[in-house]
């Protein structure tokens, strides 16, 4: 398709759009007495408007059936977590009992953690990318020190080649062989959060379980944005935060996936608590540990369910839509947003980098633009008019024109007010 920089171009778009109208199911913040054109899904997702109905839903049953609400109330505590299953699943790619709801990213990845980084003398090293998310860096330097070995010895980046922004998927393969027999875990994310960057995961996967690793992934920026298929690829286990792409609130709950080839196999270590131990005989109080099967056998606490309801009531959107629908129109106003950029630069004889990867299987929702010769005053400009954003030092904007909420619209008008606020300086 041939884009055009106009207002009726964006909206005639918008008028062919078949998800425009989720638009209306949520509430933006105002900046003006304007509505804000929101770039920052891929930190915190905007608040669905069906939201309040299910929280307030566990409010009215705690009300009026206090504890009686685990097995009473209009969807029963104890099993509230069951009715991920299916609309997870499907978004990720996985069989339901792959999959499960508890606890929060990180919390969840040290859990997998103990299961599936098993080092050994000569087995220990964990890959991971350059500049991973500082959360995954802390955990890897407190796992390796666990152990008992050194974070300078035990870790290995794959880093970028001089002068590139992003990773070769050719680096990654090259780093696993070279790693070989002392490579005990491979754990990336997904997507990477600053450049945007989506990952081979298929590939990946099987190199690294061919060296005899186990790989797991960080999905924070991947869960409800990219295409997964995680049980096909063979992925051993995988987690993923909810509020950011999923929109279910700030600091809300983690998804699980632990393969099903995993499923039987009692030498696997875990922490366990007493929401893994086996439903039907959870409340018998027994005092040796039987867990649930599947991924739910690695649950631990009684899980917040007042922190689930939004994020059921998000997966539950994301069910009526279908990845499929939402990654075609990603991919479609990504491109648009990428042309409208390109667009504002020539105009303005500006010099903006994009430093996502070009080809859309390498990228998703955002688009990571080095704003050269602009400092952080036209960030705060942005802002100030309207457009909420985030800037990454030294002077980078990211934007993520996630396809629930964004409009073509929005994409043109952003593009009119970047250029006011370079014109303005």
């Amino acid at each position: 398709m041939t884009f055009l920089n106009t207002r009726e171009f964006a909206r005639e778009l918008d008028s062919q759009d078949t998800l425009n109208h989720y638009q209306d199911q949520f509430i933006f913040p105002k900046v003006n007495d304007k509505r804000v054109i929101y770039f920052t899904g891929n930190s915190l997702g905007l608040q669905p408007k069906r939201t309040k109905a299910y929280i307030d839903e566990v409010m009215n049953d705690w009300a009026e059936l206090a504890v009686e609400g685990h097995f009473y109330a209009q969807k029963p505590w104890w099993d509230y977590q069951e009715r991920f299953a299916e609309p997870l699943s499907k978004i990720v790619g996985a069989l339901p009992s792959e999959v499960t709801v508890m606890n929060t990213l990180t919390v969840n990845l040290h859990l997998l953690m103990v299961s599936f980084y098993q080092p050994t003398a000569t087995r220990y090293k964990i890959i991971c990318e350059e500049k991973a998310f500082p959360s995954d860096q802390y955990m890897f330097q407190s796992q390796v020190d666990f152990h008992g070995y050194k974070p300078e010895e035990a870790i290995v980046e794959i880093k970028r080649r001089e002068g590139e922004h992003n990773i070769r998927l050719e680096d990654v393969l090259a780093k696993i062989e070279e790693v070989g027999d002392e490579l005990a875990l491979v754990l990336i994310g997904g997507v990477n959060y600053y450049t945007g960057q989506v990952f081979d995961i298929k590939t990946i996967t099987a190199a690294g379980q061919k060296a005899g690793a186990k790989v797991g992934w960080d999905l924070a920026h991947a869960a409800g944005n990219i295409k997964l298929q995680l049980h096909d690829w063979n992925v051993d286990f995988a987690a993923w935060c909810s509020y950011k792409y999923m929109n279910s609130g700030p600091g809300n709950a983690s998804g699980c996936f632990v393969h099903e080839k995993h499923h039987n196999d009692s030498s696997l270590p875990r922490f366990a608590g007493w929401w893994g131990h086996n439903k039907e005989r959870r409340f018998k109080m027994e005092p040796v540990f039987d867990p649930v099967h599947g991924a739910g056998g690695w649950q631990i606490s009684n899980l917040p369910v007042l922190s689930l309801a939004p994020y059921l009531a998000s997966v539950e959107m994301f069910a009526e839509v279908g990845m499929d629908a939402l990654i075609a129109k990603r991919d479609h106003i990504t491109s648009y947003l990428e042309f409208i950029l390109h667009e504002i630069d020539k105009e303005v004889k500006g010099n903006f980098e994009i430093i996502t990867p070009s080809k859309p299987e390498e990228r998703a929702s955002q688009l990571s633009v080095f704003l050269h010769g602009e400092g952080r005053s036209l960030f705060d400009y942005l802002m100030k008019n309207g457009v909420i954003t985030d800037w990454r030092e030294p002077n980078v904007i990211r934007l993520a024109p996630v396809p629930l909420y964004c409009s073509y619209e929005d994409m043109y008008d952003f593009g009119q007010i970047l250029k006011n606020g370079i014109l303005a300086k």
